[in-house]
């Protein structure tokens, strides 16, 4: 179902009774600098939402923010953890750039955030929801501002705060009250942190909350082609799975019956379903206000889930599930509408240059690229790879593990155990169930990528692995 469209009528009068608003919030003749809004969930694997054919699930909202603009298939976190993946958003930098390598950690005060950027070139900002940087929710410590955004308050319909359940709806309303009174003569950068679907680590962590199989008046999602796990799976991987702390969700799956997954899919859908229905309320704030049109809005995840793809859940691994995240960029009259790239290599990086492209505002102290010249040229590669950075384990900050990634083939490389690397040729085996690394016929390639993987890590001053 479409989100509903207002009558020809009431636009006309809205727009009549709100024009000063418009000038205001620079949206009547297109010279003003753009709002920006960035909407980010929280565990969303690209293949998690309606428009990529998916037909487990429906959401309508975030299809059409999709098609207002252009939407990226091939866009990757920077690490498929919270924390370090927030701070690359924020800052167009790394996570060993930003200081933030694991979760519950600040970004370096030397690290400028988009807050910051925005606000000194005249831009109010204001973040509202999940900031993980390292407090979970700074509205709920009463903190006013963090990193150059105002902090706009609301409170968790529970005393616990762990939950998109409980936390999503009043972050979306926070956020339409945000817009619904916005009378400045600045423009806006409002970044909206929602949860969901990231309630799904709790389908395993306590299995009496939520309805099994057998209890699900509905049909299951079919188990994904590559359910089974990967042939030769490095060590690393396998330790991971028996962790009892950070990642427990995969020793507490691991004795999971086919159906136990089909019920861990039907929720997370229904997860994404939730956040989808909250950021439609925020969408259709925006348009209420005649906002939109010189809005700039961008929306992405932090990071995927497994989704049961080789009966991984959670995150904090390397395959296409959990690094792959949703990603799409839109402004009526300057982003052309209704279109899907499926080319260009996009990592979260490159969020805000992108953002700071378009908005005028000229700043060259990013590792990301903006994404402004392959949105105006697609013909041309916006670039040739990218690597995605995990540290898994808190507790043990000797774990690392690193992915490189090309048009076709995607290395990783994990710096203990058996079994370290992994070469998937992602045309022919889009689920990685061939593990191509120890394959006489593609040493070329992978001798390729590994030095492309050690030039950058030397120019990027990435020191986790050994040569």
């Amino acid at each position: 179902m479409k989100p509903a469209k207002l009558p020809i009528f009431i636009l006309i009068l809205s727009t009549l009774t709100i024009s000063g608003c418009k000038e205001k919030a620079g949206n009547s003749s297109g010279k003003e600098k753009p709002n920006v809004l960035i909407i980010l969930t929280d565990q969303q694997t690209n293949d998690c939402l309606s428009l990529m054919g998916n037909p487990n699930l429906h959401t309508p909202y975030m299809d059409s923010l999709a098609r207002r603009g252009v939407y990226f298939t091939e866009s990757y976190c920077t690490s498929p953890v919270c924390g370090p993946s927030r701070s690359s958003l924020l800052t167009g930098r790394m996570p060993h750039e930003t200081g933030v390598v694991w979760n519950s950690t600040f970004i370096d005060p030397a690290v400028p955030t988009i807050g910051q950027i925005f606000a000194e070139a005249g831009y109010n900002t204001a973040y509202a929801g999940k900031w993980h940087l390292p407090e979970g929710y700074p509205a709920q410590k009463d903190r006013d501002s963090i990193a150059g955004f105002k902090v706009i308050p609301f409170q968790s319909l529970e005393k616990s705060w762990d939950k998109g359940a409980e936390t999503d709806g009043p972050i979306a309303d926070a956020a339409v009250k945000y817009l619904a009174d916005y009378d400045e003569d600045k423009p806006f950068l409002l970044a909206v942190s929602l949860h969901n679907p990231h309630d799904i680590c709790y389908v395993p962590r306590e299995p009496d909350a939520y309805a099994k199989a057998p209890e699900i008046d509905a049909p299951l999602p079919p188990l994904p082609a590559n359910f089974n796990p990967a042939m030769k799976e490095p060590e690393f991987l396998e330790e991971k799975r028996l962790m009892d702390h950070y990642g427990d969700e995969l020793l507490k799956t691991k004795d999971y019956t086919e159906a136990d997954w089909r019920a861990y899919l039907y929720h997370y859908y229904r997860f994404a379903e939730m956040v989808d229905a909250e950021i439609g309320k925020i969408w259709n704030a925006l348009r209420e206000r005649g906002l939109d049109e010189n809005t700039i809005i961008a929306f992405t995840s932090d990071h995927g889930d497994g989704a049961a793809s080789h009966q991984w859940a959670a995150k904090l691994s390397l395959y296409e599930e959990v690094v792959t995240v949703p990603f799409g960029i839109s402004w009526p009259g300057q982003i052309p509408a209704g279109r899907i790239d499926r080319q260009q290599l996009v990592s979260g990086i490159d969020l805000t240059p992108t953002l700071c492209a378009y908005a005028g505002i000229a700043t060259d102290s990013f590792t990301g690229k903006s994404l402004k010249e392959a949105i105006e040229k697609p013909e041309l590669p916006h670039r040739e790879h990218l690597v995605v950075q995990l540290e898994d384990d808190k507790l043990d900050s000797t774990r690392h593990a690193r992915l490189i990634r090309n048009h076709r083939f995607k290395y990783n490389v994990y710096n203990s155990g058996k079994n370290d690397e992994q070469l998937f040729d992602l045309w022919n085996d889009p689920g990685e169930t061939e593990n191509l690394a120890y394959d006489t016929n593609y040493q070329t390639i992978k001798t390729r990528l590994k030095t492309n993987l050690g030039e950058w890590m030397i120019q990027n001053k990435d020191n986790a692995l050994e040569p």
